[in-house]
């Protein structure tokens, strides 16, 4: 996270490791869900990207499938047998487990992060509708446009959040029918005062169209894992040229990472309310501009097609707006929860 910049230190430690290779020969066999369960750890597993994260005592083990880097706690790295992927299971070496439970086993609880703040960024406005459909109500055709459903949603999310954390800043990058560029937007986002210890996470809103009047449904999107970009400012500490590619890839690997959890707890919030009348269309991999930008975790949510005619329907109705918010809400919630008892506020 961005705040992180004040233990930064610690890494240059990491860059002179030794690092722990295993014998190729040595097969892997135990599943993945296996060794969570050995190990007493918190799993998460995308499927898409290939990335597992292993959480425990505020500790966290970030590997990917095919891939011999390990990740401890984004200040650390060991060179381990990959992951394998069989008949749609991952499978670690029983050497890789041992290392897992080493580290978990022998730190003490880490140090408390909390997510201090949270913008949300309802997309286009002012001189920019976005997308634009067309509905009929009492008999009578009218516009529906992507800048006012997605400003709804956003103001709705922002009180529930604002209620539910008083303690944590949370902002919109418009609050009214505002023309932002781009650049503007993640701007807002890259210069949030944080305290130490403390993230923030972005989210964009939006709502989609298609040439297919067919197309309907919600998704939400992440950054590429294998996109890379520049995601720590060298203006902002004494960092050495020869170790900045490695905490860059680092935090990076962590953006990524969170964006993704976001991700899955936001597209399943959505579900539960709306996912009776709209199809998920799951989680999307794109380097979208605001997204690519933003020094932190950070996600782009379509909340339907306004060129569906059903869709668009219920897209000006405030009623179903209150539900995609309440979505969007539920599953940054619960990503809260998840980030801040899995970084030291709780011991499992």
């Amino acid at each position: 996270m961005k705040a992180r910049k004040y233990v930064f230190l610690i890494l240059f430690f990491s860059a002179f490791m030794p690092k722990t290779v295993f014998p190729a020969e040595i097969q892997p066999h135990i599943s993945l869900h296996d060794a969570a369960a050995k190990l007493n750890a918190k799993l998460f597993w995308d499927p898409l990207s290939g990335v597992v994260i292993l959480s425990k005592n505020g500790h966290n083990a970030n590997l990917r499938v095919g891939d011999e880097i390990v990740l401890f706690d984004y200040r650390e790295f060991a060179l381990l047998d990959p992951p394998v992927r069989r008949d749609g299971n991952v499978f670690l070496t029983p050497a890789f487990v041992d290392y897992l439970e080493n580290f978990f086993e022998t730190l003490p609880p880490s140090i408390a992060y909390r997510v201090g703040a949270i913008l949300i960024d309802p997309g286009h406005g002012g001189k920019d509708p976005g997308a634009v459909g067309k509905i009929t109500k009492n008999g009578k055709a009218s516009d529906i446009r992507e800048k006012d459903i997605v400003l709804k949603v956003a103001q709705d999310v922002y009180s529930r959040l604002k209620a539910q954390y008083p303690d944590k800043k949370i902002l919109l990058t418009r609050s009214d029918d505002t023309y932002l560029s781009l650049e503007e937007r993640v701007e807002k986002a890259n210069s949030v005062k944080l305290e130490p210890h403390e993230a923030i996470l972005y989210i964009s809103i939006h709502a989609n169209s298609a040439f297919n009047p067919a197309s309907a449904g919600f998704e939400v999107w992440y950054l590429t894992p294998d996109y890379r970009r520049t995601v720590i400012d060298k203006s902002s500490g004494n960092i050495n040229d020869d170790i900045l590619p490695i905490l860059n890839f680092m935090m990076e690997e962590e953006f990524t990472t969170e964006s993704m959890l976001i991700a899955k707890y936001i597209s399943d919030g959505l579900e539960l309310q709306i996912g009776d009348v709209s199809a998920n269309r799951g989680l999307k991999e794109e380097a979208w501009f605001v997204v690519r930008n933003a020094r932190m975790p950070s996600v782009l949510i379509e909340l339907g097609f306004v060129s569906n005619s059903a869709e668009a329907a219920r897209l000006a109705d405030d009623r179903y707006l209150q539900k995609c918010a309440a979505g969007i809400y539920n599953g940054l919630s619960v990503f809260i929860s998840h980030f801040e008892n899995s970084r030291g506020f709780t011991a499992q």
